[in-house]
């Protein structure tokens, strides 16, 4: 918890900016997401978006084991964005694969502004809600209402606990399973900076550090209908249910100051 960093106002402004295209690139997929449409194509709407706009993709090039880029390595991510389907939780490499009314469609995004970065998730129902059962839609907005109850705990004086408490609330009453090993995360020049974040109480830890204004994270909560059991792929990215259920997944950035918590992923402010 030492290595959680406190970030200025000038620092934060430069986050919000690179929030700003994370938003507008997540706006831009929910016009054109349409039916038909392969992943490959959002992906490469988004990087145009973001590249025009003055940032660079966060992901392409990442290489997960050792939090560096190294574009060069058969490991590193090839894409500009995460775009998982139906059963995919999280980490999906866009491809050829057509997109079909009624799936559902997590996209995450990172980018770098002037060294900063910014990074939010989204779910969608490819052609709309209409076209998916109750509890398929009930399944998404709940992760972005946790989203956003884990972002009102986020306040001067609370705990890193009391995150995590808020999100997992939120996932009982609903009866989803929460997805473990994967969570929120602290963010600003790095784009995986401590702490990491449960999305559920764990009493076998610490209630964690306490909030204080300057802090900035990224709170992403993923629920499935069934089991919270995941494995990884043999692309070794792409993060799905082992029972097969649908999951979504929802990721603001925000900054916490003396009044609460600033969502900087947002178009406008």
């Amino acid at each position: 918890m030492t290595m959680v960093t406190t970030k200025s106002a000038a620092e934060i402004a430069k986050m919000r900016s690179a929030g700003r295209i994370v938003a507008e690139v997540l706006a831009l997929v929910e016009t054109e997401l349409k039916p038909g449409m392969s992943t490959a194509e959002l992906d490469r709407l988004a990087e145009k978006h973001i590249r025009t706009s003055g940032g660079t993709p966060s992901f392409v090039g990442y290489l997960a084991s050792s939090g560096t880029y190294e574009p060069a390595n058969p490991r590193s991510f090839p894409a500009s964005t995460c775009i998982s389907l139906d059963n995919e939780v999280v980490h999906g490499i866009p491809g050829d694969r057509e997109i079909k009314a009624g799936q559902v469609v997590s996209v995450d995004v990172g980018v770098i502004f002037d060294d900063w970065h910014g990074d939010g998730a989204r779910t969608f129902i490819c052609g709309g809600p209409d076209t998916v059962g109750p509890a398929v839609r009930k399944l998404v907005d709940t992760t972005r209402l946790a989203m956003m109850a884990g972002i009102a705990a986020a306040r001067p004086g609370k705990r890193i606990s009391d995150i995590s408490a808020a999100v997992e609330d939120v996932a009982l009453e609903g009866g989803f399973g929460i997805v473990r090993g994967y969570g929120g995360h602290g963010i600003g020049r790095d784009m995986h900076e401590p702490p990491h974040i449960l999305n559920y109480r764990d009493r076998n830890r610490e209630a964690g550090m306490k909030l204080q204004a300057g802090h900035c994270f990224a709170i992403e909560p993923m629920f499935t209908l069934g089991m919270a059991a995941t494995r990884v792929m043999a692309d070794g990215w792409t993060v799905v249910t082992v029972d097969g259920s649908r999951a979504a997944h929802f990721e603001h950035t925000i900054a916490i100051t003396r009044e609460g918590a600033r969502i900087l992923t947002t178009v406008a402010d």
